[in-house]
């Protein structure tokens, strides 16, 4: 973007994916909600990652993201705990080793996302559609709700289905309009999945 004065710039929400900003002005901008990646260049000492900018390694504890659109996004090292996910869309977004323990990710869909090594301790994951997602290594066991979540073709989750299964039936048999399933159907057909592998 070459030299550019962006002190007190209204950035929030912006798609600063790929963008050079190495030579610019950003003292005071607002960069909320802004989504970078790895190719995002900042002058030397700016701190995108606790600008409330969205990308690897941000820092996004107790953030307010409820229906935001996520798709794809690089999250990877990012923190984001206590945070405010409800309705949010993560569809194939990178989210391994990530903490969201606290979180609100109640109707959250994570369809295809990478959540290997995420930890979701303490979560409220209530209708979540997690189906397809990758969750080798993911810490579900002390998540506070899985009332609806639908786990279908998840990938990753051998070790802990017997624990989920033993969750309190108004969890397990809770119905999900948006994907049809209630959270043992989905939880059951990963065994049945196991079985026919060969």
């Amino acid at each position: 973007m070459g030299e550019l004065d962006l002190r007190d710039a209204k950035l929030c929400r912006c798609d600063l994916r790929g963008t050079n900003l190495s030579q610019c002005q950003l003292e005071g901008a607002d960069l909320r909600l802004a989504r970078y990646d790895q190719t995002t260049l900042v002058p030397e000492g700016f701190a995108l990652n606790t600008s409330g900018a969205v990308g690897p390694g941000a820092k996004l504890n107790g953030a307010f993201l409820n229906s935001t659109d996520l798709r794809g996004m690089d999250l990877r090292g990012s923190v984001l705990m206590g945070a405010y996910l409800s309705g949010s869309d993560l569809s194939g977004a990178l989210l391994d080793g990530v903490s969201l323990a606290g979180a609100d990710l109640r109707s959250a869909t994570f369809r295809g996302a990478m959540c290997r090594g995420t930890r979701f301790g303490t979560c409220e994951m209530d209708m979540a559609d997690l189906r397809g997602a990758n969750l080798e290594g993911a810490a579900l066991e002390t998540v506070t709700s899985i009332r609806g979540a639908d786990f279908s073709l998840c990938t990753g989750l051998e070790d802990q289905i017997g624990a989920l299964l033993s969750r309190s039936v108004q969890e397990l048999d809770c119905w999900n309009p948006m994907t049809r399933s209630t959270t043992r159907a989905s939880l059951e057909s990963l065994i049945k999945g196991q079985g026919t592998d060969a």
